[in-house]
């Protein structure tokens, strides 16, 4: 299953409240797994995507989908409520399946006020990728998230969100039923459409560029050269490919943090994408 989603081109600028003193932390919530970056902390937190209700455990996140709001609510209280500040509120910086919308940031805002945030930004997640890959993003850029259960083709164009599509697919469901080539075929198949529906030049200039390749699935063995010979195009993984999401929001929390535009307070919530 297959989605997809056009949006127009915008600029990047944003602007974002001034927060050196408040503490922060990156989130990139997947299906499989949760991952933390804590401002002033090297190691990225990296825990199972499960919630526990009494006894029995839950996966709050199915697919890139937030479906239990307060199981979510409860791995990030367990994950995170020992590592920040007592007292004050965090600048949380999320990241964003592309086509999951208002609904998903709406459901992880919700989520996420457990930490008692003073702002939460978003960013979609491949822009995040890019970000971590220390990409020009003044050019067109492709990036595919190959995680567990869910992947995305974005094309980035001026560094926004020009197109994206999903699979329904992951390294997660490669079984007997669902094999790697299925998965590579899903990813030709989804930027093949881009392609073809691309008024512009934008698609077959970010694969003249390359591919930018993250999430677990880069690092299954042979899917990086396999996806390269089905785009006909360069694929190259990011470093620590499993981590990038989280990475670049980070990069982001650390530019809000020390962002010059606004002295003072910061409205409670402020979204980016």
């Amino acid at each position: 299953m297959t989605a997809s989603h056009r949006v127009p081109p915008t600029g990047p600028g944003s602007v974002w409240p001034l927060c050196t003193r408040c503490s922060g932390v990156a989130l990139d919530l997947g299906s499989a797994r949760t991952r933390a970056l804590v401002a002033g902390r090297q190691r990225v937190l990296d825990v199972p995507t499960v919630a526990f209700p009494g006894t029995s455990a839950g996966r709050p996140i199915q697919r890139g989908t937030i479906v239990d709001t307060a199981g979510t609510a409860r791995l990030l209280d367990r994950m995170l409520s020992r590592r920040l500040p007592r007292f004050g509120r965090p600048l949380v910086v999320l990241t964003a399946p592309v086509l999951d919308g208002v609904a998903y940031r709406t459901d992880a805002r919700t989520a996420v006020e457990v930490l008692r945030p003073r702002t939460v930004l978003t960013i979609p997640a491949a822009r995040a990728v890019a970000l971590a890959a220390g990409a020009d993003l003044s050019r067109p850029l492709l990036v595919v998230d190959i995680g567990a259960h869910l992947t995305e083709a974005v094309l980035l164009a001026r560094g926004a969100v020009f197109d994206a599509r999903r699979a329904a697919l992951g390294t997660g469901d490669l079984d007997q039923t669902t094999t790697a080539t299925q998965l590579i075929d899903a990813v030709v198949t989804m930027v093949g459409a881009m392609r073809e529906q691309d008024g512009t030049s934008n698609t077959a200039d970010a694969l003249e560029r390359g591919v930018v390749l993250a999430g677990g699935g880069a690092l299954s063995p042979g899917i990086t050269p396999r996806l390269a010979e089905g785009l006909g195009a360069r694929v190259a993984a990011v470093p620590a490919p499993h981590t990038a999401a989280v990475r670049g929001a980070a990069t982001l929390l650390r530019s809000a943090r020390n962002h010059p535009s606004l002295r003072g307070t910061a409205p409670p919530a402020t979204p980016t994408n």
